[in-house]
């Protein structure tokens, strides 16, 4: 089938079936959508390898930047039930994220997405997509193209930004390798929450072993700073980074 533009239109009038602690609580398209600037992805379905290892945190990632350039809120909508995506929000900590429900698919057939996948034995499923919607109105629409199997080319939170702000400067890649009562390890955190730059920690003999640590860095000693691929090194390399960053920025 052709998937269907929607630019310019209202958003479908429909109501979600959330849960909140252990209570059902139906969530209508105005509560969403009224008054706000929101950012939808739509995706095939929660914990499946695209949308969990790339679809989500990328956009849970660049949520303050899209939230620094008007958005209000970024929604992720797939036709699973209320239980499904919250224990899948949780799991990804998704949590710059609102996850919605469309478990019965009734704000997929509104948008002309649903779609069968019945040879994965999904049944009905959205087509992955995203949208800009302002105020209940689609401004822009990124729909993958009607290829076979399952395209991820133009509905990444990357365009998204692009579109919203070209200029964006987009946050760092940066993980850190520690281990518990390393005093560095402890510096090298708080320098990077001092730059106000977000970043993943690995702590020895929990996340990774020594021979990964060698493997990766060459070399055995904590921390280890990457960013962007790049290997810095330790806390005195990072400051020496962040340094020179400041001084590019100014």
């Amino acid at each position: 089938m052709k998937m269907q533009n929607r630019e310019g239109q209202a958003v479908p009038r429909t109501v979600f079936r959330t849960r909140r602690e252990h209570e059902w609580v139906d969530v209508n398209t105005d509560e969403v959508f009224a008054g706000k600037t929101v950012v939808v992805f739509a995706l095939p379905g929660a914990f499946t390898p695209t949308c969990s290892s790339t679809h989500v945190p990328r956009y849970n990632q660049l949520a303050p930047a899209l939230k620094q350039h008007g958005v209000d809120e970024i929604v992720c909508i797939s036709v699973n039930d209320a239980f499904v995506m919250n224990e899948w929000r949780t799991e990804q900590k998704a949590w710059n994220l609102r996850f919605l429900p469309d478990g019965n698919g009734d704000f997929s057939r509104g948008m002309g997405m649903l779609v069968t996948k019945n040879d994965l034995g999904f049944g009905e499923r959205s087509w992955r997509y995203s949208m800009l919607v302002k105020d209940g109105v689609i401004e822009k629409m990124f729909i993958e193209p009607d290829v076979p199997g399952d395209p991820f080319d133009v509905s990444d939170a990357d365009t998204m930004l692009e579109y919203l702000a070209p200029n964006a400067r987009k946050p760092l890649d940066v993980t850190l390798f520690t281990r518990d009562g390393c005093p560095f390890c402890v510096r090298a955190k708080g320098m990077l929450r001092d730059a106000g730059i977000q970043f993943e920690e690995l702590v020895l003999n929990r996340d990774y072993g020594e021979v990964t640590l060698r493997a990766v860095a060459n070399v055995s000693m904590v921390p280890q700073v990457f960013i962007n691929g790049e290997h810095i090194g330790g806390s005195d390399r990072l400051e020496d980074y962040l340094t020179d960053r400041d001084k590019i920025v100014a």
